[in-house]
């Protein structure tokens, strides 16, 4: 209990220390998080339209996936550098597989009665993209969003390990000065941030799925 205490007396003497780095964080993963999107998708979408690389893509995207955060980030201090662009780099290594798949798997998983009556009534290849098969792959895409934007914002938390900002600043000055307030302070912080996203991206992945499907039951990948 007492443990409990010291850390709210810690956020709130240390109140301006702790938006700073909840900000930082905000902007890290966010930042992760457009590059990821963006990667993901025209990856998904590619490996659709060419089947051979789809093999080729997810099997490197999985091997990236095995890779442990440490590790990953020390070799990328050596090519890049310390601070925010080795943790852009890595968070956004560790973030494309679900995207990518999620992509893959929802175009792919589109009824093809739909696909060839589209085709039959005259639609181009990005009309059948992007008002076909995108729309009904959407809920899919938005499942594999959420588990991308809850692990970034948690990976986020040891890019300070090697000198990028966020909450990962106060968890790792609690390490290293023997505070564990301070580690659990931080810690804290970017759970409520994972928490809350994962929340309000299920709300929206019902919705969207409700709205494609008439039905908010989950399930699939």
């Amino acid at each position: 209990m007492n443990f409990i205490l010291e850390i709210f007396k810690l956020y709130s003497s240390r109140f301006n220390f702790f938006v700073q780095l909840f900000i930082q964080h905000i902007l890290l993963s966010g930042t992760a998080i457009i590059f990821i999107t963006i990667i993901g998708l025209i990856l998904g979408v590619y490996i659709t339209r060419n089947k051979k690389a789809a093999g080729i893509v997810l099997g490197i995207a999985n091997f990236l996936y095995t890779i442990p955060s440490i590790a990953l980030f020390g070799f990328l201090v050596a090519i890049s550098g310390i601070g925010n662009k080795s943790a852009l780099i890595a968070l956004t290594v560790y973030g494309v597989l679900p995207i990518i798949r999620n992509t893959y798997v929802g175009i792919s998983e589109v009824d093809s009665q739909i696909i060839e009556s589209a085709v039959a009534m005259g639609s181009t290849n990005s009309q059948l993209l992007f008002k076909i098969q995108l729309p009904l792959a959407l809920p899919v895409i938005i499942a594999g969003f959420r588990t991308m934007v809850v692990m970034t914002i948690a990976l986020g938390g040891i890019a300070s390990f090697i000198g990028a900002g966020g909450l990962g600043v106060a968890i790792w000055r609690g390490i290293t000065t023997n505070f564990p307030e301070m580690t659990a302070a931080g810690s804290i912080l970017v759970a409520a941030l994972a928490v809350v996203s994962d929340f309000s991206l299920g709300i929206l992945e019902k919705k969207i799925r409700k709205r494609v499907f008439g039905t908010v039951k989950i399930g699939g990948v």
